[in-house]
């Protein structure tokens, strides 16, 4: 099966176009508000229009309410809820049999232990994304473009897909890969100029590589 990637954090309609273009499978809008890719429920509905449904519109959150979810369900037409927070076994079941959508929940990994959080989810998540466990300073738990020990994926086994995330470029998602053996990768500033802003042709070239793993 070809690798395929999530372009996550869009916010305008060129980037959104790069994304659609170049063959993503996922795109990801980011209902957090203190990131700087942070979304507003009617401009999520507006470049989701823009998207075949042959591509999964994913809401990423953290540590958000259930009616607050429910609000930007009912703005934007989100395929998957993606949690990036310390969101509980519990609450995802809740999530998953409140609103009927499959649930990627992320990860954040330093450690051999941080991998083995995983486990408590099987079962319950539809998807894993593991991503760089944040420092603890940091104003958000992801898009931080740095990588962990990619090693610590080279014998993961798993019955629930995963997805991998965290310092992802160009020039290194080939090695990610063959390291881990992703079949899903997740990026977000390596396609940008600045934090939050995407560079479509960053994203086109993007996608051209991964197309080719």
């Amino acid at each position: 099966m070809a690798v395929k990637t999530k372009i996550c954090g869009l916010k305008t309609n060129e980037a959104v176009d790069a994304a659609v273009t170049g063959g993503a499978a996922f795109v990801g809008f980011v209902f957090f508000p203190p990131s700087p890719r942070f979304i507003e429920f009617d401009q999520a509905r507006l470049l989701s229009e823009r998207i075949p449904g042959n591509i999964q519109k994913v809401a990423l959150t953290v540590n958000e309410t259930v009616d607050r979810i429910g609000e930007i369900l009912s703005h934007a037409p989100i395929d998957i809820l993606q949690l990036h927070g310390s969101e509980s076994p519990g609450h995802v079941r809740a999530l998953k049999e409140r609103f009927s959508l499959p649930v990627m929940k992320a990860i954040p990994i330093s450690s051999a232990e941080d991998l083995e959080r995983a486990q408590q989810y099987e079962g319950v998540a539809d998807y894993f994304l593991f991503d760089t466990k944040a420092p603890k300073d940091a104003t958000r738990p992801g898009g931080n473009a740095v990588s962990f020990d990619w090693n610590l994926l080279t014998d993961f086994e798993s019955p629930t897909p995963w997805m991998l995330a965290g310092g992802l470029t160009k020039d290194n998602v080939a090695e990610a890969v063959r390291v881990t053996g992703a079949k899903y990768v997740d990026l977000s500033s390596a396609v940008e100029d600045a934090v939050g802003i995407k560079n479509p042709d960053k994203i086109t070239d993007f996608l051209f590589r991964t197309s080719k793993l």
